[in-house]
């Protein structure tokens, strides 16, 4: 996690301090320009108000830091109803829904398939009626969404 992710996750917990929001993660990322990414959710869903009220509550505290040098793009948003799982709250809170999972490299001829997410821990995600998946070897979880 880069310096600027670090702080951003520190700003936002003195923000979401007390509240029923929940910080999913945060990117800080270039493509064309540069992104600062803050992901939250909260019981029910956030919506564009929420956002709205949160970018507004940040970007002040952004400036007074001056921990990012240069132009950014600042996006508070929902992480979506397929949202990528990272951290080990993310893989308890999901526990026993369906997820895909994608491989760095086929495993067995698979490279990405669906299954129920069991848990992790240190080494292994525990996906059922699948072996073991080395943690090293996965290079994205996702809760998966039926259409």
């Amino acid at each position: 996690m880069s310096k600027v992710e670090t702080h951003v996750e520190q700003l936002m917990a003195e923000i979401l301090a007390g509240t029923d929001y929940e910080l999913v993660d945060v990117e800080y990322v270039k493509e064309r320009d540069w992104y600062l990414r803050v992901f939250v959710d909260k019981p029910g869903g956030i919506d564009l108000d929420d956002c709205q009220t949160l970018s507004e509550q940040l970007s002040p505290r952004l400036d007074e830091s001056d921990v990012i040098v240069g132009a950014y793009i600042l996006e508070v948003s929902s992480p979506g109803i397929d949202r990528i799982l990272k951290k080990d709250r993310d893989f308890v809170r999901e526990a026993g829904k369906l997820v895909d999972v994608t491989l760095y490299a086929p495993l067995d001829g698979k490279k990405s398939f669906v299954g129920e997410l069991q848990g992790r821990d240190e080494n292994f995600l525990h996906i059922k009626d699948f072996a073991p998946l080395p943690r090293d070897k996965i290079a994205q979880v996702r809760l998966h969404i039926e259409f």
